[in-house]
């Protein structure tokens, strides 16, 4: 997994997960991309520095030490327990997701949790109007799909 530092053309700064670097570029030539804050498709790779270890051994002094490798399985781990409280929770809407998000936000349906599927414009116009919403983390790879 590879960690990008992204931003829109809005100047959002927000983190990406990816596979390889081949799968950011294939995801951005589809389209596929977007700033969570705003809806933006003008996402771009942020200039950032390469984490590079040395050669000479140093003392451990915290757990910002942790090895990368450990510390993305925590995030993962992480992420699918999100997932999975979403999932065993809360009211799965499909795709009346933006319907569903607004007529709770304006006290004309249940007031509960939700998810399930809204386009980036759904999503704008949802954070234009002050409904507050968020991705759900994606769903973990399968054991069969990792390398």
């Amino acid at each position: 997994m590879i960690k990008y530092a992204l931003t829109c053309d809005h100047d959002h700064a927000f983190e990406g997960w990816f596979g390889s670097s081949a799968d950011y570029d294939d995801q951005q030539a589809r389209g596929l991309l977007d700033c969570p804050a705003c809806g933006s498709k003008a996402v771009r790779k942020q200039v950032m520095a390469p984490a590079v270890r040395g050669t000479k051994k140093t003392p451990k002094t915290s757990g910002d030490d942790l090895p990368a490798a450990k510390m993305q399985a925590m995030m993962m781990e992480a992420a699918g327990r999100i997932r999975r409280h979403v999932e065993e929770n809360f009211d799965d809407v499909g795709d009346a997701f933006a319907r569903e998000a607004r007529a709770i936000h304006e006290g004309k349906a249940e007031d509960r949790g939700i998810y399930g599927q809204a386009s980036p414009q759904e999503v704008r116009e949802l954070l234009e109007d002050g409904v507050s919403v968020a991705p759900l983390p994606p769903e973990p790879p399968k054991k069969a799909d990792v390398h």
